[in-house]
């Protein structure tokens, strides 16, 4: 008996179907960061610094300079990840071609090359208006802005992505999911909490006023950020009120946006009760919303076992969010979403149904007891075959990422 067979022998002892298993994540999308490839620069040209609480740390050689040295990154980490793939863009990743467009002013065409990408490399893509790291953003302010012409600038910007994201929808014939995150806040106790909120409403009600098929809004709270450490006007709280009320737009949870002592796997089956749809961005904080790369850790395994648990895999829609620029970046593509993935099939494998059923009947010490044995599983016998199946390697993929390092980004000066 072959290592596979030994553990879907053991897996289909505790009722588990592997088989199945399997085929179910070879189905779930994973929608790829693309900003993860060149520390968040972009594309636009106007020579902004990161900022907005945004921060990339690193100088790791060989980060992309183009959209064409980006999207062969991206071609080559998605090569060594299996399942379904999107792409997820900032709109500060617009092609112009050389013309300096700002970003109230873009449209469809600056994504043109973007979706004849997604098409060749048969992805979906998903959106985000950029509400940082640009002149307009004053005094740490855009939706929420005591100053007018400020809102009107960023509302017009977030009515612009939207147009962009039905757009986008409509070519590849998939939903896009777009999602609004904005850096507003105060550095130290504000005198006036209560306004700011008004003013993001009010904006937020002007960009959501248009319903364009095929676009699923969300919008993503944070508790705080560098140089808004006492006052985040996009809270949790805010967010998920507004959301509830205003039909069509979702709360997206972002697992570096909380304390942390709180715990997105705990907040998914809360939502799912009153959403139809759950936005999730997957990242990795060390002490603080650090976005450091995705790894097979507890939190991410339990993300994975909620969604699973729930029967939602096809309600909430995974992204990963991360930016590290003191590896190679393509390796940091591949760990993190091969991780999420790993989790997906670590919670597949769980005999839930059981565990359910010892929870309802107050078998605490059973629970306890088969949620330890199952830890030691040979769950990597599973996915070692998995990754065979979707025809990439399971455990030797580093070597290539070595092979493109030395043949291709180390020739990028």
């Amino acid at each position: 008996m072959n290592v596979f067979d030994h553990a879907k022998q053991k897996y289909e002892q505790a009722g588990v179907d592997v088989e199945q298993a399997m085929g179910v994540l070879a189905d779930v999308p994973i929608s790829i960061h693309c900003w993860q490839g060149d520390d968040v620069a972009g594309f636009e040209g106007f020579g902004e610094a990161l900022s907005g609480g945004i921060q990339a740390t690193g100088n790791y050689p060989g980060k992309a300079r183009s959209p064409e040295e980006l999207m062969a990154d991206f071609e080559e980490a998605a090569r060594l990840i299996p399942g379904r793939k999107r792409i997820n863009l900032h709109a500060s990743y617009a092609i112009t071609k050389g013309e300096k467009v700002d970003r109230d002013a873009l449209s469809p065409e600056h994504f043109k090359d973007w979706v004849e990408f997604a098409r060749k490399n048969r992805l979906g893509i998903d959106f985000n208006p950029t509400f940082f790291s640009h002149r307009m953003v004053k005094d740490g302010c855009t939706l929420s802005s005591p100053d007018a012409g400020v809102r009107e600038f960023w509302i017009r910007h977030g009515k612009a992505c939207r147009r962009i994201a039905a757009w986008i929808a409509e070519q590849l014939g998939s939903p896009v999911l777009n999602n609004l995150w904005i850096p507003d806040g105060c550095k130290d106790i504000p005198a006036d909490r209560r306004g700011p909120r008004e003013r993001l409403k009010r904006s937020l009600d002007a960009i959501y006023a248009e319903k364009y098929p095929g676009v699923i809004d969300s919008v993503e709270s944070k508790v705080f950020g560098i140089g808004v450490e006492a006052y985040t006007v996009g809270s949790s709280e805010f967010y998920i009120a507004y959301a509830a009320t205003h039909p069509g737009v979702y709360p997206l949870l972002d697992n570096g946006h909380y304390h942390p002592t709180e715990m997105v796997s705990d907040k998914i089956p809360a939502l799912l009760l009153f959403f139809d749809k759950l936005p999730l961005h997957v990242t990795r904080g060390v002490r603080w919303d650090s976005d450091h790369v995705v790894i097979f850790e507890d939190e991410i395994r339990e993300i994975a076992k909620e969604i699973v648990r729930n029967d939602a895999l096809d309600r909430v829609l995974i992204g990963l969010d991360f930016f590290d620029a003191s590896i190679n970046r393509i390796a940091a593509w591949v760990i993190g979403c091969r991780s999420m993935q790993k989790a997906l099939l670590y919670a597949l494998l769980q005999p839930n149904g059981r565990l359910k059923k010892l929870q309802d009947e107050a078998g605490y010490t059973g629970l306890m007891t088969l949620h330890e044995e199952l830890k030691t599983y040979p769950f990597g016998a599973v996915w070692e075959a998995y990754c065979e199946r979707e025809n990439v390697p399971a455990d030797k993929w580093f070597a290539e990422v070595e092979r493109y390092e030395r043949d291709v980004l180390s020739k990028r000066t």
